[in-house]
């Protein structure tokens, strides 16, 4: 499972200038907050096999963040940032 953030903009200078930020601060699951003018929402987990469909299709751009093991999906008007769900494990 990979817990996904949208990033409703089509400008990737503009996701560029705002990507750590974002990271950084996180919204949580199904909210929404502005970050310079952008809207980012809390997409919640997302199977992996989402990412696979995702990655073969030919309009969508995939970019990594190999030191953090983090998947940047854009597609349409979209950035979907995928980082690593963080397990809790039971005592």
């Amino acid at each position: 499972m990979m817990n996904c953030i949208s990033v409703y903009t089509n400008n990737f200078e503009l996701f560029s200038d705002i990507y750590e930020q974002v990271l950084e601060s996180p919204p949580q699951e199904h909210e929404d907050i502005v970050v310079e003018g952008i809207t980012v929402s809390g997409s919640g987990d997302v199977p992996d096999q989402y990412i696979e469909r995702m990655r073969v299709k030919p309009e969508v751009v995939v970019m990594r963040d190999k030191e953090r093991n983090i998947m940047i999906l854009q597609h349409g008007n979209v950035f979907e940032i995928c980082l690593p769900s963080v397990e809790v494990e039971a005592v």
